[in-house]
């Protein structure tokens, strides 16, 4: 729980929802097929998730000055991973920071797969 105090009282953000926000931002990016979980792994794959498993592919912790963010991806194969793991921490970043209005730390992403897109 994620808890904003303002001078009319308390905003409490719950950390599905940071989750759900960070899964729909992540995914926007160029290049990302979809979120990925971070500990299922079938026969040496990654299912991709949907919108509404975006928690299982995203932690959030509390740091020292904001939030962690440690997101897993599956990207697109013949795309610049730096390039799109740079682009998904950026605007992960700025939604976040816009939409919530809370601190960011860091966003740790983590590439688990590559898909060739049809």
């Amino acid at each position: 729980m994620i808890t904003k105090t303002t001078d009319l009282g308390d905003i409490n953000h719950s950390l599905d929802v940071v989750a759900s926000i960070t899964g729909g931002a992540a995914t926007e990016c160029y290049g990302v097929v979809g979120m990925a979980s971070q500990k299922i792994m079938k026969d040496g794959f990654y299912d991709l998730l949907g919108r509404e498993n975006y928690s299982k592919g995203i932690v959030v912790e509390d740091g020292d000055t904001g939030i962690i963010l440690n997101v897993y991806i599956i990207v697109g194969y013949g795309v610049k991973i730096s390039e799109v793991v740079y682009e998904v921490q950026k605007k992960v970043k700025y939604v976040l920071e816009t939409t919530l209005d809370v601190d960011i730390e860091a966003v740790n992403v983590f590439v688990q797969s590559i898909r060739v897109i049809d």
